[in-house]
């Protein structure tokens, strides 16, 4: 499945009623959650045991694929976050809408890929301890380029920064187009120019 080994593959429902039992959730969350998710199963474990060719990382001894039959494509995220936290353990989710799947994964905050088609999803195990693993299916996943000198977790708070930069220059171009005062043009232009210096 995904391209894994054939060792890795479980098959465990995880029944939806045992998670709202154990992690108490409010009625709220529990309408939210059930009108995203239809069912949620581990269907991989990756470990030293299961894949021998990998060693154990100083961090991560195993982790879970879970496969997350959804029940909308547009879901909400915050649902998908939570399935994250309430189970721990590090998981890979492969959330699956009719004949799609996008992969999500929390690591320092909810990363998902795009959709693509179920017969062509992989998850390919780079690395050679299953740190090493981990990091490399997250930036597989959120397609991050790992500058030299940064971390995983750097590298995904300076894209974050990035992203909130260029929103930010977005904005202030739209408000400088339709500014009739030269001084508030001139303004803006100044911050623009500033935000940009700083990416």
């Amino acid at each position: 499945m995904y391209g894994l080994p054939i060792f890795t593959e479980r098959k465990k429902q995880l029944p939806k009623k045992a998670i709202y039992a154990k992690f108490d959730l409010k009625p709220s969350q529990r309408e939210s959650f059930d009108a995203d998710i239809a069912r949620i199963d581990i269907v991989a474990v990756v470990s030293s045991a299961t894949v021998p060719a990998l060693s154990e990382g100083a961090a991560i001894k195993e982790f879970y694929l879970l496969a997350v039959q959804m029940k909308r494509k547009e879901y909400d995220t915050k649902n998908i976050a939570l399935l994250t936290k309430l189970i721990p353990q590090k998981m890979v989710l492969a959330l699956l809408f009719e004949e799609q799947t996008q992969f999500a994964i929390y690591h320092t905050k909810l990363i998902s890929s795009a959709w693509q088609p179920t017969n062509e999803a992989a998850l390919p195990l780079s690395g050679l301890n299953l740190d090493a693993v981990w990091e490399n299916i997250v930036t597989q996943i959120g397609q991050i380029d790992v500058e030299e000198g940064n971390t995983l977790a750097e590298q995904i708070a300076n894209n974050d920064q990035r992203a909130k930069w260029l929103a930010q220059i977005a904005m202030l171009e739209r408000k400088m187009a339709n500014e009739k005062q030269p001084r508030r043009k001139r303004e803006y232009f100044e911050q623009i120019k500033k935000l940009k210096s700083q990416i």
